[in-house]
């Protein structure tokens, strides 16, 4: 392989985004770097959390005299502004690297093309866009952030072949196998914060912590218009492991005060739909202005159904288990629709094996970007 090989390079960005998905350094990027002689790794590093230094240089630091006349692969552009770390640019410069592959441009205005201008400047080689799909993928959340001012939202639920999360009577443990369990536990894992609804809490009792893999439990968001929690539901018990943010419309001071009291509870007030509900759009704002990327939405079905109705919904993952009920709760509830023509159409379906279940994910294809209402 050739030093400009498009095999080598696509080697070392593969390399570069396993590193990526070690951290989760929100509300900063995934992002991951690898310097590299020839073929011949010398220097490995991430952005392990906010704060801390980039990605570009740990690999730096890890590759130290060997940086020099060395080519970096790093999955997103590297940062020219002096924030909370110096900026990237320069201590690239100042190591001698001679040539730099980027697998994406960095959506942020701060930096947005003005990193590689900067090193091209400086006389380096700067080649864009190696593995540069792989790269969005991963950063799909910090780009619709960047953008759009609100979090990658994903909707999630366990469901039987004709569509219930449970039965009529509100039973729903188990529908789905370990497997999907697992892998929905991973999906937390992966995730800023995960949202239900009063309704799930109240009938379902349920923890939202990573439990059946490795990980870091993310945010829980209770949609609770008036704060009906129970403080002895094992949300509220757990919250001083895992924080708990309750969004309401209304509630009155005495009760907001006992809730905020509680270690790692804490309550935030957001605008009410006409009818009195959580507005999703504002709501997606205020966690955003919190540094959330990626909100993962559990339910239950009328939660599920707002996000999609509302078009804020993009992806979706279904756990399909071979049962039927005949009866029971929908994993999504919104105002029916009239025509087909109109319906939310889903694109890019995969489906996968996942133990006797299948996963079924897809992206929903009218997703709104910028809807404030």
């Amino acid at each position: 392989m050739t030093e400009k090989s498009p095999e080598r390079d696509s080697i070392f960005m593969n390399l570069a985004l396993d590193l990526a998905r070690k951290s989760r350094p929100s509300p900063n990027p995934q992002v991951g770097a690898v310097i590299a002689v020839k073929d011949r790794v010398v220097g490995v590093g991430y952005h392990e959390c906010a704060g801390e230094p980039h990605a570009e240089i740990n690999a730096l630091a890890d590759a130290g005299a060997q940086a020099k006349g060395a080519t970096l692969f790093v999955t997103l552009e590297p940062c020219w502004h002096e924030g909370k770390t110096g900026p990237c640019t320069e201590a690239i410069h100042e190591a001698g690297i001679g040539r730099v592959v980027v697998g994406m441009v960095d959506p942020d205005d701060q930096v947005h093309g003005q990193g590689i201008s900067r090193l091209r400047s400086l006389g380096h080689v700067v080649d864009v866009g190696t593995m540069e799909d792989e790269c969005a993928e991963l950063l799909a959340g910090y780009i619709i952030h960047r953008l759009h001012g609100r979090p990658l939202v994903t909707l999630k639920a366990a469901v039987t072949l004709d569509g219930y999360i449970a039965s009529d009577t509100g039973d729903s443990r188990w529908i789905s196998g370990s497997e999907s369990r697992s892998r929905g536990h991973a999906m937390r894992a992966e995730s800023d914060a995960v949202l239900v609804g009063i309704e799930t809490v109240i009938s379902d009792d349920p923890l939202l912590t990573v439990r059946h893999v490795t990980g870091l439990s993310p945010m829980r968001v209770v949609m609770d218009s008036s704060l009906r929690i129970r403080e002895s539901s094992r949300i509220i018990e757990t919250a001083s492991q895992t924080p708990v943010l309750l969004v309401y419309t209304r509630a009155d001071s005495e009760r907001i005060e006992t809730l905020n009291a509680i270690d790692g509870v804490e309550t935030l007030i957001c605008e009410p739909t006409a009818d009195g509900r959580v507005s999703l759009a504002a709501l997606l704002e205020k966690l955003a202005a919190r540094g959330v990327l990626s909100l993962l939405v559990e339910g239950g079905g009328a939660i599920h159904g707002s996000f999609a109705s509302a078009s804020l919904a993009d992806r979706f993952c279904l756990f399909v288990a071979p049962r039927l009920l005949g009866n029971g709760r929908p994993w999504v509830v919104f105002k029916g629709i009239s025509n087909i023509d109109d319906a939310i159409a889903l694109r890019d379906l995969e489906v996968k094996p996942m133990g006797n279940d299948l996963m079924i994910e897809g992206v929903f294809h009218n997703a709104s970007h910028n809807r404030k209402t």
